[in-house]
This record gives structure tokens, C-alpha cells and sequence, in this order.
């Protein structure tokens, strides 16, 4: 719990960070500075592109719109405080735009598990999966300040790290396809959905499991700069009845032009194990050539 104070603390006072553009005079007097951000955004070259808030616990592929040469590191670190143990989250991303509008992405998802009581159980260390993905954003409206995009995440999931070399080393797939529709209203508020079914293939008993993820987001995005501050709906519910959400009140902010913090707490809402959670996401964006 002490992770999450810290969190909280700093999605109080990283408002503070200023990421603000700065217009030359003649600028000043044609435009607004939220104005003149969201055209440096997207109209310095082409194709057509709209600044869309993306969420930082269930992250896209790539923006929205993504521009050939466009590429970005991702580490991310969290903690689920369940009832009897506590989870350690942490990834490592690589996403980039081979093409226009096409998002490619590898990620490598760790868990690492901690009892909080003497007798508590626990899962055993892993690396998740190998998870590979893709992104094509189909439709990009300037006028109506909307983008459409379909996707497909493949996951290979891995034994956990005890079992190496006693078990075979893939346990099964998670084949997740997915749609996002993202639209902007005026220039600082923003919504976004993203929902697909994700489908679990298991080796040992050649059983499947299918959920269904819909995850809904809103975002005020601060004029002028890169920080936002919103809410991300992570729902989840399968055939059998079952449904989970969790709540995740969250922070962007940018430290520097190609350097991000995302802050982000976890409510969880009729979760029987789990309790709060936090989750920071650290955004390293290498600059390309125009």
C-alpha cells in the first residue's frame, strides 16, 4: 500500500510539470495555445493524423494514426495488493510504424508474487508471454476529430521460471482480437473505447476459455501540452456470468519533448481477491525523421 500513497502523491503534485509549447507573437495573436498544440500535433506533415488521449493501464499498439518512422519504448512497474499475496507487474514494450497508420508492437510481461501473511499462497515468478502485436487505424476524420482502428494481439504464454526445462516451455495462446473507436471533443476533452474478445487456448487440457474486454476511457487533456489526467473502465465478463471492472483513475505527464510519466491507480469493483493496485508506465519516444 505504501506503492499507491506514493502514486497518489505524485498525481497531486506532477501538475506542477509544464510541457507548454511556446507560439511566436504573431501565433499568440491568431490562436489559443491549445489551438496551435493540436496543429503542431497534427498537421507538421502528412498523412492526416488526430491527437487522441491514450490510456496508460491498456495501452494501444501505436497512435492512433501513426505515421511511418514513429516509434516508442515503454517500461512499466506495478503492484496488485490481493488478499493473501501481493503481485509485482513489470513490462517491457517496443512499438513503432513500419507504414502509415500501421502500429507494430513486442512486449514481454512479468509477474513476481510476494505473501503478505505467513501462510499465504502464492503463484510462482514468470514471464507471462511472448506478446506480438498489430494496429491499422482504417478511418482518420480531422472534421470530425475521430479515429477508427482494428488490431490483433497473439500471446504465447510461458511456464513459470521454476518449470523451465522440467515443462514445456509454451503453455498455450491468448488470440485477442479488437476495435477502438477514439474521438476528441473540442480540444480537450477526449473518449475513447477499446473492446474485443480475448480467446485462451490451453495446451495441457486442449481446453479454450473465452472474455469479453470492453474498456471504456475519458480524458481532459491540459491545453498546451502533453498532460492529461482521466479515468480508464477495464471491464471484463464471460458466458459463465462472470463480470470484473476496475477502475483506474490515472496521470500523464511530460518530463521532457520525448519523455513521459504515467501515474495510474486501480479500483477494482466486485473483485472477490483483489484490492487497490498501482501501476506506472514510463514513455521513451525516439525522435524519427519527418
Amino acid at each position: 500500500m505504501r506503492f499507491t500513497f506514493l502514486a497518489l502523491l505524485v498525481l497531486f503534485t506532477a501538475f506542477s510539470v509544464n510541457a507548454q509549447i511556446k507560439p511566436n507573437k504573431k501565433q499568440q495573436k491568431n490562436a489559443t495555445t491549445d489551438s496551435l498544440y493540436i496543429q503542431e500535433f497534427e498537421n507538421w506533415q502528412e498523412p492526416d493524423k488526430v491527437l487522441h488521449a491514450e490510456p496508460l493501464y491498456i495501452d494501444l499498439i501505436r497512435d492512433l494514426g501513426a505515421r511511418k518512422g514513429e516509434k516508442e519504448w515503454n517500461v512499466g512497474f506495478g503492484v496488485i495488493d490481493n488478499n493473501t499475496y501481493d503481485k509485482y507487474e513489470a513490462l517491457v514494450e517496443y512499438e513503432w510504424a513500419p507504414i502509415d497508420r500501421l502500429g507494430l508492437e513486442v512486449e514481454l510481461p512479468f509477474s513476481f508474487y510476494a505473501p503478505v501473511a505467513e501462510n499465504g499462497k502464492t503463484a510462482s515468478n514468470r514471464l507471462n508471454s511472448l506478446k506480438l502485436a498489430a494496429q491499422y487505424t482504417f478511418l482518420v476524420s480531422e472534421k470530425r476529430k475521430t479515429s477508427l482502428a482494428i488490431g490483433y494481439i497473439q500471446e504465447f504464454e510461458l511456464t513459470t521460471f521454476d518449470s523451465y526445462g522440467k515443462d514445456d516451455f509454451v503453455k498455450g495462446n491468448i488470440y485477442n482480437p479488437f476495435f477502438i473507436a477514439a474521438k476528441r471533443w473540442g480540444g480537450n476533452f477526449h473518449s475513447l473505447l477499446y473492446t474485443g474478445p480475448a480467446i485462451e487456448q490451453h495446451f495441457a487440457d486442449k481446453s479454450f476459455h473465452t472474455s469479453w474486454q470492453i474498456n471504456s476511457n475519458l480524458h481532459y487533456m491540459i491545453s498546451g501540452t502533453r498532460n492529461f489526467v482521466g479515468l480508464e473502465f477495464n471491464k471484463q465478463f464471460d458466458g459463465a456470468g462472470d463480470f470484473d471492472m476496475t477502475i483506474r483513475p490515472q496521470l500523464r505527464v511530460a518530463l521532457a519533448e520525448n519523455l513521459l510519466v504515467g501515474i495510474v491507480t486501480g479500483i477494482p469493483i466486485s473483485r472477490e481477491n483483489q484490492r487497490f493496485s498501482s501501476f506506472v508506465r514510463l514513455i521513451y519516444e525516439p525522435k524519427h525523421k519527418h
